[in-house]
């Protein structure tokens, strides 16, 4: 599975040869003594995966009903009328199918696979960066896109990437997806990390976003099941970062917004409300690990005409 796909998730190998989670992390733990494969937070990766990606047909597998859940969560952070960038990544694209009903919001991305779910939502305007086309996430990237993105103000960034560290931050396998991600997130007075549990503890080779820079994280639960991804989503807190914990099968559909006197967004069912933190010296609601320190000005969103 994982010569197939480039990385697997323990709790897929389990399902798949109807065993635990424990039988199976013991097993990996034998192949990477081998040599066969690398163990990941969550998962295994081919041997050498610092620096390899799994291509897009890949990636869409992997962790899938994790990342529908963190898409349901992120989409309660953005509001009508808001400007936001979305960059490229399975996880950013279903992010993308639920905005679709947002009205007067503005996109900007350098995704196609972003710009295409929301190609038909006629109250929602994207805007696509320049760019050289990279095939295998269907993003573009270059300086084209870099330089698209000069002067650019917007009140969210919604980013993913390969890895992500309290050490390093979020990081990539790509030095111009990367190039291209520090360029969407400058743009931003808020940068929110989407990543699945599969993601934390990973550090891979080029770095996107330092911890300092990332305002919130959207994570799943599995996340706060293993001591080693708990640990790491403490050591994000401690940094500032702001823990949201979508919980599986609990996530609503997202809600429609209506015309006028405001936004009608309500929280998916089972996530903690954005707001809502708890007093200082108190323990953190559910599904929030803890406030984050980054308070920030929203920046105005860009005007409607623009082309």
């Amino acid at each position: 599975m994982v010569r197939a796909n480039g990385a697997v998730s323990l709790r897929e190998l389990a399902r798949v040869v109807q065993t635990s989670e424990v039988t199976v992390r013991r097993d990996v733990r034998a192949l990477e003594a081998e040599g066969l494969l690398d163990r990941r937070h969550g998962g295994a990766v081919l041997p050498g995966g610092f620096s390899r990606e799994p291509g897009y047909p890949q990636k869409t597998h992997l962790a899938a009903a994790e990342k529908s859940a963190i898409a349901d969560l992120a989409a309660g952070l953005v509001e009508e009328g808001d400007a936001i960038v979305v960059g490229a990544g399975t996880t950013t694209q279903e992010l993308a199918r639920r905005l679709a009903r947002v009205p007067g919001l503005t996109v900007v991305t350098n995704s196609l696979l972003v710009a295409q779910a929301l190609a038909h939502a006629n109250r929602v305007e994207v805007v696509m960066t320049g760019g050289t086309l990279r095939g295998s996430n269907y993003a573009l990237v270059g300086s084209g896109a870099e330089q698209s993105l000069h002067g650019l103000r917007v009140s969210k960034a919604f980013i993913s990437g390969s890895g992500l560290t309290a050490e390093r931050g979020l990081s990539t396998t790509n030095m111009l997806s990367a190039s291209v991600d520090r360029a969407l997130v400058q743009s931003a007075a808020e940068v929110i990390v989407l990543a699945d549990h599969t993601k934390l503890g990973a550090d891979t080779m080029f770095q996107t976003v330092p911890t300092d820079a990332i305002t919130r994280l959207v994570t799943d639960e599995h996340a706060t099941a293993d001591d080693r991804t708990a640990r790491e989503l403490d050591a994000l807190a401690d940094c500032g970062v702001q823990i949201d914990v979508a919980p599986l099968g609990l996530a609503a559909d997202p809600v429609p917004h209506g015309g006028g006197g405001g936004p009608t967004h309500q929280a998916p069912v089972g996530a903690v409300p954005r707001r809502a933190v708890p007093p200082p010296g108190a323990a953190p609601l559910p599904g929030q690990r803890r406030p984050g320190a980054h308070g920030g000005m929203v920046a105005r969103p860009l005007a409607s005409g623009r082309s």
